[in-house]
C-alpha cells in the first residue's frame, strides 16, 4: 500500500448508505440543513474509517438520488475500493447498477457489499441479487445500522478489502481535484480532495488550474488533524495567495513547477455501456467527468461514425473548458437526459486537434497502454520541427529522450542532435540568423532555443545579427592575445610583447585586442590592457577596501600587488568606471558606490 486508501459509498437513495457511515465512524456526513429536513445526501460527505488492523482509510459518503449522480462521480473519481450498499427490503435498484457502472469506468473494480436494513426484511434475495451484479469476489455482508447487528463483521470485511487495495492514482505528480473550497477567518483558503500522486508538504508552491492563481501551502491535514505531509488519501489543504473563489469544484490544485498544463483536447479509447439504449453519434455533445471537474464535450468518433452499444473505440474529446489531465486518467461520460452512458481512458492528454484523418485511431492503438514517457516521445516525434512548447514534467521529458531549450521548447532528443551538428558544420560559411536558423532544418521558434541553448553551451556566440563558431571570423592572434592577457593577471604584457607571442603584426594585435574588448573579454584602462575578469577582481577587491575610507596609489599598488604603471592604469580605470573619484593623492569610493 502505499498512503492512505479512499473508499467510496455506493447505492440507490435511501437504501442507507449515510446510516451505516455514521455506524461505521462515529460522523453523520450529512451536514447541509436541506439534508437534513429531506433525509437524503445532496452533496459529498467524508469521514474517517477505523478499521481493526489500523490502516489510514477514509470513507466518502456519496448522494444516491439520481438527481445527484454528478455529485457522486465527483467523489467516486479518487475512491480505492467501494462499499455497496443494497436494501434488504428493495434489493437492486436503477441508481445501484448505474453506481457501479460508474465506479467500473473509473477502473474501480473491487468491494465490499453490504446488504442494509437486514432488520426490516430477510436479506437472502437482496444478497443473492447483489452477488450477480459484483461477481464472485466481493464480500456480502448484512447487517443493520439501526440494531447494529452485523456492523463489526462488515469492519472487519472491509478491514480485508483495504488488505489488497492498492492506491489507484498513487503514480506521478500530484494534483487535489477540489471537491469543496472556503475561507476560514483568521486562516484563509481551504481547500479539500482526495490527492492524487506523490506528497505535498507545508511550504511547497502550488497552482490552481485552470485559471493559474498561485500561492503556498500553509498547513496540511487529513480529517481535522494536522500532518507533515500529503501522501495520498483525503486531503485539506490551508493556502497562502489564493482566493477561494480560484478554486471551486472541480479547479485542480497542483505543484508548481511540476510541467502541469490544463488541456481542452483529450485522445482517449472509449466505451459505451451497453444500457447507454442507443449508439454513440460522432460529434455527440455529452457531460465529462475528470476528477471532480465536470465540462461539456464534444465527442470525435475516430473508427467510426457511430459506436453501438456496448461497443468500444477510440475518440477525441473537446472540452468546453480546460482540465489537467494525464495519460492513464478516467473519464465518465454522461448524456444530456443525465445518464451515464459511457466512459474513456486518457491515452494522449495533449493531443493536437484531429479527426478521423492520417490514421488517428491506429496511432491511438499503438499507444494505449503505453508508458508515459513512451507517450511523450511520441508526441515529440509527432511533433517534429515545430517541436513542444509549454510546461513539461522533467524527469518525464528526460526519459523520453527529449530535449529541453529555452523557453519552454521541447525537442525530440534525436532531431535536436542532428539539427546541432547541421547548424555548426554550416557556421564556418553562414553568419547571419536566418542562415543559421535555415541550417537546423527546424521551425523558426524552436530554431530560435537550439541557437539560445547552445550560445548558453558556449558552443557558438550571437554577433548582432549574425551567429558563428566560437573565435569564428575573430582577427587574427586574439584568441592567443586573450590567453596571455589571462596568464598576465594585473601585470599583462604590453602591447609589442602581446604581438610576439600571438606571432601577428602590432597591428593585427591591436585589432585583435579591439575585437575582444567589444566581446567583454578585455578592458584598456591607462593604456594598458588587462583581461576583462582579472580586472573586474581589482575592481571588486579595491572597492571592498576603499569602504573604510580613502587610499592612494601607493596603498592601491600593494593592495593590487603591482608596479606603478599598472597600479596607475587600474586605478584611472576606477575612476573612468565610476567607482571613485580622485581627491588629491588619494581615491575615495563615490556616493552610492559602497554596495558595488
Amino acid at each position: 500500500m502505499s498512503g492512505p486508501l479512499v473508499l467510496g459509498t455506493a447505492g440507490h437513495v435511501d437504501h442507507g448508505k449515510t446510516a451505516l457511515v455514521l455506524a461505521l465512524t462515529g460522523r453523520d456526513t450529512d451536514r447541509l440543513a436541506a439534508e437534513k429536513s429531506r433525509g437524503i445526501s445532496i452533496e459529498l460527505g467524508f469521514a474517517a474509517l477505523p478499521l481493526p488492523s489500523g490502516r489510514p482509510v477514509s470513507l466518502v459518503d456519496v448522494p444516491g438520488h439520481e438527481r445527484f449522480v454528478r455529485h457522486m462521480v465527483a467523489g467516486a473519481s479518487g475512491v480505492d475500493g467501494y462499499l455497496l450498499c443494497v436494501a434488504a427490503d428493495d434489493g437492486v435498484m436503477p441508481q445501484t447498477r448505474e453506481h457501479l457502472a460508474v465506479l467500473r469506468l473509473l477502473g474501480v473494480e473491487d468491494g465490499v457489499v453490504a446488504v442494509t436494513r437486514a432488520d426490516l426484511a430477510s436479506p437472502d434475495a437482496a444478497a443473492a441479487r447483489a452477488r450477480e451484479l459484483v461477481g464472485p469476489a466481493p464480500e456480502v455482508v448484512p447487517v443493520s445500522a439501526v440494531t447494529g447487528e452485523g456492523v463489526e463483521r462488515l469492519r472487519a470485511a472491509l478491514d480485508r478489502l483495504a488488505a489488497r487495495l492498492r492506491r489507484r492514482t498513487a503514480g506521478g505528480r500530484p494534483r487535489l481535484f477540489v471537491d469543496r473550497a472556503f475561507s476560514l477567518p483568521g486562516a484563509g483558503t481551504v481547500v479539500t480532495g482526495t490527492l492524487w500522486g506523490e506528497g505535498i508538504v507545508p511550504g511547497d508552491r502550488v497552482v490552481a488550474l485552470p485559471g493559474g492563481g498561485a500561492g503556498r501551502v500553509r498547513e496540511v491535514q487529513c480529517h481535522d488533524r494536522t500532518i507533515a505531509r500529503a501522501a495520498g488519501g483525503r486531503t485539506a489543504l490551508n493556502l497562502a495567495g489564493v482566493a477561494a473563489g480560484d478554486v471551486p469544484r472541480g479547479a485542480c490544485v497542483v505543484r508548481a513547477g511540476d510541467g502541469w498544463a490544463a488541456t481542452d483536447l483529450l485522445d482517449v479509447a472509449i466505451r459505451w455501456l451497453p444500457d447507454a439504449g442507443r449508439r454513440l453519434r460522432t460529434r455527440e455533445r455529452l457531460q465529462a467527468f475528470l476528477g471532480t471537474a465536470e465540462v461539456t464535450a464534444t465527442c470525435v468518433l475516430l473508427d467510426a461514425d457511430a459506436l453501438e452499444a456496448g461497443g468500444r473505440g477510440y475518440a477525441q474529446l473537446r472540452l468546453g473548458r480546460p482540465v489537467p489531465a494525464a495519460p492513464g486518467d478516467r473519464v465518465v461520460l454522461r448524456s444530456a437526459e443525465r445518464r451515464t452512458v459511457g466512459g474513456g481512458a486518457v491515452i494522449d492528454a495533449a493531443p493536437a486537434r484531429h479527426g478521423r484523418g492520417g490514421r488517428a485511431a491506429e496511432r491511438l492503438a499503438t499507444l494505449e497502454g503505453a508508458a508515459p514517457a513512451e507517450l511523450l516521445a511520441q508526441r515529440l516525434r509527432d511533433a517534429g520541427r515545430d517541436g513542444l512548447t509549454g510546461d513539461l514534467d522533467p524527469a518525464t521529458l528526460a526519459a523520453a529522450g527529449g530535449a529541453s531549450l529555452p523557453g519552454g521548447v521541447a525537442l525530440d532528443g534525436a532531431l535536436a542532435a542532428a539539427a546541432r551538428e547541421r547548424l555548426l558544420a554550416a557556421l564556418d560559411r553562414q553568419r547571419s540568423l536566418a542562415a543559421a536558423r535555415a541550417a537546423t532544418g527546424l521551425a523558426a521558434a524552436a530554431a530560435d532555443a537550439l541557437i539560445a541553448r547552445l550560445a548558453e553551451a558556449g558552443e557558438l556566440e550571437r554577433d548582432g545579427a549574425g551567429v558563428r563558431l566560437p573565435g569564428a571570423g575573430a582577427p587574427p592572434g586574439a584568441e592567443e592575445i586573450a590567453r596571455a592577457l589571462a596568464d598576465g593577471g594585473l601585470r599583462p604584457p604590453p602591447v609589442a610583447r602581446l604581438a610576439e607571442l600571438a606571432g601577428v603584426t602590432r597591428a593585427e594585435a591591436e585589432a585583435a585586442l579591439g575585437h575582444l574588448r567589444t566581446r567583454g573579454r578585455a578592458v584598456r584602462a591607462g593604456g594598458v590592457w588587462f583581461d576583462a575578469a582579472a580586472a573586474a577582481g581589482a575592481r571588486e577587491h579595491a572597492r571592498r577596501a576603499l569602504a573604510t575610507g580613502p587610499m592612494t596609489l601607493g596603498a592601491l599598488r600593494d593592495l593590487w600587488g603591482v608596479g606603478r604603471r599598472h597600479a596607475a592604469a587600474l586605478a584611472a580605470h576606477l575612476d573612468a568606471s565610476g567607482l571613485t573619484r580622485r581627491r588629491g593623492e588619494a581615491r575615495e569610493l563615490r556616493r552610492g558606490a559602497a554596495s558595488g
